[in-house]
């Protein structure tokens, strides 16, 4: 072979190998990054609400994370165990974690506390219940209320309500957007949780319609164009109902049950809670008066020392 041509086909080895070089170190790059950053938290919007022990932003609201949600395959693993949870809870059947490894969990055995940790958020927000173990010794889980307050809080019955969690979830949305939340907003909570606005959900049937229609018309939510928005875009209010058989002091309470803390633990919130208490007292207060069962107590006794939690 000519000289000239061997020398063409060194150089354009070396060049190969180059690449090669680098491209390896790229890759290196990408995978220590990879491996160095912490697992992104399933639930966006309250992984963004930090209590006073945690860094806040300088800004008098904090406010819920907006980052860019991907699914893991750990993420679909969580939700296939919550609707392998609810079906062992409808046929009233033990829950093991023996039978969560082979079932649900199988190759992936040595994420399942993470995968047990992601699921039991999601039931926390679409029901209001977490996992419980109630057996160490032969590691089986039983299903508890978060906001039940006696000491026996095991769930009988039908006491899962569907709509309640996701209602609360909702609730708090739109508490924390400023009492307003635009669907964009909605949907990107949900979306975490595996509900979609145009995909049939096995639990709430047809998702849209449910936030949409159903709980307007039962007026647990108000659902109204964005004011001057060109193409209409829509949001969602507290409704009348959910005024009446609830209070931003109980949503507040079921975000600070999720973070298993106290509502005192979100200053700006918790002020405005506190607040919206004190003006339900004096509406209370108001109508009472009104209807002369309080004739004889003094019209401007002091609401402002009550004290909550």
């Amino acid at each position: 072979m000519p000289r000239g041509q061997k020398s063409k086909l060194r150089a354009r080895e070396k060049r190969r190998q180059a690449r090669s070089e680098a491209q390896g170190v790229r890759d290196a790059q990408a995978t220590t990054a990879a491996e160095e950053q912490p697992p992104s938290s399933p639930l966006p919007l309250f992984g963004g609400a930090k209590s006073q022990d945690e860094e806040r932003p300088s800004t008098s609201q904090a406010q819920p994370s907006t980052d860019h949600y991907r699914r893991t395959p750990l993420d679909d693993k969580a939700i296939l165990l919550v609707q392998f949870l609810l079906r062992k809870y409808n046929m009233r059947e033990p829950i093991t974690k023996e039978d969560m490894m082979k079932y649900v969990i199988k190759k992936h055995k040595k994420h399942f506390h993470e995968i047990l940790r992601k699921a039991s958020e999601l039931m926390v927000l679409a029901f209001g219940i977490d996992l419980k173990e109630v057996d160490p010794t032969r590691h089986c889980y039983a299903l508890v209320s978060k906001f039940q307050r006696t000491s026996d809080d095991m769930l009988r019955g039908e006491e899962i309500m569907p709509k309640t969690g996701l209602l609360m979830t909702i609730l708090c949305v739109i508490f924390m957007k400023g009492n307003r939340a635009t669907e964009e907003d909605i949907w990107e909570v949900l979306n975490v949780m595996g509900i979609y606005a145009e995909r049939k959900h096995f639990i709430y049937g047809d998702p849209k319609k449910l936030i949409t229609q159903d709980l307007v018309q039962e007026r647990y939510l108000q659902y109204q164009q964005v004011a001057n928005s060109d193409p209409p875009r829509y949001e969602l209010l507290w409704g009348p109902r959910a005024h009446a058989e609830t209070s931003k002091m109980r949503v507040l309470q079921f975000l600070a049950k999720i973070h298993n803390t106290v509502p005192s633990a979100f200053p700006s919130w918790y002020e405005e809670a506190l607040r919206d208490e004190e003006e339900r007292a004096r509406a209370r207060f108001a109508a009472l008066l009104r209807t002369g069962a309080l004739a004889n107590v003094n019209p401007r006794a002091n609401f402002g020392s009550f004290s909550h939690l």
